[in-house]
């Protein structure tokens, strides 16, 4: 069955592979347009250089209307993440728009690595090390990068 949702689906799926965005990748799970895999690897030159990152995408029927439940299943330090992977990104609740594919989803999850929002913090101890003792919030993630090279 083809609905609207799984359409879109397989064009975010076609674009993700003919136009790769740049640390970031992402296909269906075992031949279910409905839930990805998808990893994101650290930027370069940051606290997450060398990092890869698991996570996975949930689409329901009402997508690109709905955004994708996303989280990660790698384990996280981060002030805009869970303790269960979930994330804490605006593109994915109340800013949502269909413009937004699975690659721009994935690529602004990475840009949030880099750039998280301290005072909407999912992890409050994250959200402090940041703000009040940047060497020790950076020390946490190199411990999360090592951590996701051995990771399954």
């Amino acid at each position: 069955m083809s609905t609207p949702a799984r359409k879109r689906l397989m064009r975010d799926f076609k674009r993700v592979q003919q136009d790769p965005p740049a640390g970031v990748s992402g296909a269906p799970y075992d031949n279910n347009i409905m839930l990805w895999n998808a990893v994101i690897f650290g930027p370069d030159d940051t606290p997450w250089d060398g990092g890869t990152f698991k996570l996975t995408l949930q689409f329901t029927e009402d997508y690109p209307n709905k955004p994708p439940n996303v989280r990660f299943v790698s384990r996280m330090f981060h002030p805009n993440i869970y303790a269960d992977g979930s994330i804490c990104l605006d593109i994915l609740q109340n800013q949502w728009s269909p413009i937004y594919d699975v690659a721009a989803i994935l690529t602004s999850i990475q840009s949030l690595l880099c750039d998280p929002n301290p005072n909407s913090p999912a992890n409050s101890e994250a959200a402090r090390l940041f703000s009040e003792n940047k060497r020790e919030y950076n020390r946490r993630v190199r411990e999360i990068v090592e951590q996701s090279w051995t990771a399954d």
